[in-house]
């Protein structure tokens, strides 16, 4: 198992990028935390590319809540490991300072009106910036020759979509590669923030999962898909207080019309959901 070459600073990842000139990179942008979910995004990327860079950075400016950032995991040790395992060649691990010398940049991409729905209008200014931080990865992590993929999980799919938007309306030269979501043997999506849940909420968390299948399975069959029987299942576990389920267009993120009508379902959908559990944020979603 090959150790990956750590590097702190933008000058050391251009230095590292321009040494390697491979005909093929795939970056993987994360916040650290790692675990197996990030493990597929790896291995994806690795299977694709030459060169496997991967960043680790905690983006303040995507915390609307102070103390959420405060308690977001660090492991970077953990996490060099896990990348070590998955065949990753570069690490980009930068401190605030490196990413922001001037501090929060007052040039910024916005996430218009797709921003402002759902995890936008619960956690305001979170798009932006998230999208900050994205735009400089990507382009710090271009290795401005060859072949430029990036990997993003399908667990942040409004987070995904609006990558993908920015990508395109900004002339990015980069292709946006998603992978589907890991769960867990009891169907959990695998997440950072999952490890802040004692058994208690973790086992309580699961009818985020249930309620997403009964859901899909109403819809693969073409039945109605009535989705107040799934927040009915959510009105049931004290332990979760849910935020949002719904079904969307998944290239607008607008509400399906037939959502709570009784006619059957046809067509694509999203569906999209947030529940807080112990006090911590999950989110979820499945393709319809």
């Amino acid at each position: 198992m090959k150790t990956p070459q750590i590097v702190r600073t933008r000058a050391q990842l251009r230095a590292a990028l321009d040494a390697a000139r491979p005909e093929s990179t795939g970056f993987v942008p994360t916040m650290g935390a790692l675990h197996s979910g990030h493990g597929e995004l790896f291995a994806r990327a690795r299977a694709e590319n030459d060169l496997v860079v991967i960043s680790i950075f905690v983006n303040e400016l995507q915390f609307n809540d102070p103390g959420d950032y405060a308690k977001y995991p660090r492991t970077l040790e953990a996490d060099v490991e896990l990348a070590a395992a998955a065949g990753v060649d570069l690490v980009f691990a930068p401190d605030a300072k490196e990413i922001y010398p001037d501090g929060a940049p007052l040039i910024a991409v916005s996430s218009g009106k797709l921003g402002e729905l759902y995890e936008g209008a619960s956690r305001p200014g979170h798009f932006d910036g998230m999208l900050a931080v994205v735009a400089k990865l990507l382009n710090l992590a271009d290795p401005r020759h060859g072949t430029y993929r990036a990997y993003f999980g399908q667990k942040d799919a409004q987070q995904l979509l609006l990558i993908r938007r920015m990508v395109a309306d900004l002339c990015y030269p980069v292709q946006i590669c998603s992978v589907p979501i890991v769960r867990t043997e009891q169907g959990l999506a695998l997440s950072s923030r999952n490890a802040l849940l004692d058994d208690d909420q973790r086992h309580a968390a699961l009818v985020i999962s249930r309620a997403i299948r009964m859901i899909a399975e109403r819809a693969a069959r073409h039945e109605p898909l009535n989705i107040d029987d799934a927040i009915g299942l959510f009105q049931m576990e004290p332990l979760v207080e849910l935020d949002y389920f719904v079904v969307v267009d998944p290239r607008t993120l607008q509400e399906l019309a037939f959502n709570c009508q009784d006619t059957p379902f046809t067509g694509e959908g999203l569906i999209l959901v947030a529940a807080v559990v112990g006090g911590v944020r999950l989110i979820d979603n499945q393709p319809i």
